[in-house]
């Protein structure tokens, strides 16, 4: 590996350390973005080879992506027969074909098996015996040709995996940098929680004051979707509900709400209607709502004093709809000894009956990093500070002891 490669190898994660990804580069315009995309897998530990068609060779030259990837560039199919060394039936074949901004052309040439350019015939190549994704990109009169639209159909018919693109400025863009590697990683990570199903909550709920005021809390949502997130990847049927406001997730199913009551509204329908393995309650809810909600805006600048009252406890209701089920909850105080905060923890286990509590004191509201005890019904475990990904990686890892 070069050293300049080096320098950023597995610097965000190590979800794809060990994994050989060619990355199939076609002709289009978004192929400027090969480079950031090439180096961001690198980021998480892959070891990237880019392909290029002739037509891609006119957008982005090859030196730039063999600066991107560190590894030589194949810009066409020579005696050394390329196409088979990355992608042929062999122990040192890639692990996944990323055909990265995929024009029309290219999709149709291969749903039709034609391979004329490097690109086509590494995917040719690996069709029989190795994960193809695609990432299209390109007018959006082209992506809605019949043809091409029946093609994508076909292809995904036969296991090809596609990244739908963003519809924008009357194009197909091609999908963002960040989701693309998301989907690569969800599609090669080892998939420990096949089969079961997790239902998490993220975020700070908004309890209204009037039309446009609401209380809430400095929750970012980033815990709680790093844990929804961590176990898609792990192979899990997700859902996740998570608050307007808070941070963005790649998770396919999502349901957003505001207010305590329509969460509560939303886990109850989710259990009552699928039977979950694991429910995962990261969001930080409203412990508080206003009494007395007015319908119009109240006037400024008089004192206004508001009666709040309880609202319900959500993680309360989870075992009586589900008593099997795996319950996970979050604790946070402030001002509390580590003592007094396992003892505020175990409180919520005898009442809620959870499984398992995460419990912190709130330093870590809004950051990147998170420290935090691990309660059990019979264990207490101290974790070190760390990132809230990884620590999603750490949590994962001790319920599937338990499940």
């Amino acid at each position: 590996m070069l050293h300049h490669v080096k320098l950023i190898y597995a610097t965000k994660s190590r979800k794809l350390v060990g994994k050989k990804i060619v990355l199939a580069i076609p002709g289009s315009i978004a192929a400027v973005e090969c480079v950031k995309l090439a180096r961001e897998l690198i980021r998480h530990g892959a070891e990237v080879h880019a392909v290029m068609s002739e037509n891609a060779q006119k957008i982005i030259h090859p030196y730039a992506m063999e600066f991107a990837t560190g590894n030589p560039v194949i810009t066409e199919i020579t005696g050394f027969i390329e196409h088979v060394e990355l992608a042929g039936e062999h122990e040192n074949k890639a692990d996944l074909v990323l055909v990265c901004p995929a024009t029309a052309n290219t999709i149709s040439k291969i749903a039709c098996g034609i391979d004329d350019t490097p690109v086509t015939t590494v995917v040719t190549t690996a069709f029989a015996h190795t994960p193809i994704m695609i990432a299209p990109a390109m007018h959006s009169t082209m992506y809605d040709h019949p043809i091409v639209k029946e093609n994508i159909e076909k292809l995904k018919g036969l296991g090809v995996e596609f990244i739908e693109p963003r519809f924008e400025e009357g194009k197909a863009k091609v999908a963002s940098i960040d989701e693309i590697v998301y989907r690569v990683i969800r599609k090669l990570h080892p998939k420990s929680l096949e089969g079961k199903r997790v239902l998490v909550t993220a975020g700070a709920t908004r309890e209204y004051i009037d039309p446009i005021r609401y209380i809430t809390n400095a929750s970012s949502g980033k815990m709680g979707v790093a844990m929804a997130e961590e176990a898609e990847f792990r192979g899990a049927e997700v859902t996740l509900i998570r608050t307007k406001g808070s941070v963005q997730s790649f998770v396919e199913n999502q349901i957003e709400v505001e207010t305590v009551e329509e969460m509560l509204e939303a886990i109850e329908s989710e259990l009552k209607d699928k039977k979950y393995d694991v429910v995962v309650l990261a969001a930080a809810v409203s412990d508080f709502r206003v009494k007395n909600r007015a319908d119009v805006k109240i006037k400024s600048g008089q004192p206004l004093l508001l009666e709040l009252e309880p609202t319900p406890k959500i993680i309360d209701r989870v075992k009586k709809l589900q008593p099997e089920v795996f319950l996970v909850g979050f604790k946070a105080e402030t001002g509390l000894s580590e003592e007094e905060l396992i003892t505020a923890a175990r409180k919520q286990i005898e009442r809620a009956s959870s499984d398992l509590v995460v419990a912190n004191t709130l330093k870590a509201f809004g950051s990147e990093e998170n420290e935090v005890i691990l309660v059990g019904r019979d264990f207490t475990k101290k974790l070190p500070r760390m990132s809230k990904r990884e620590l999603a990686e750490r949590l994962w890892d001790e319920i599937e002891k338990r499940l």
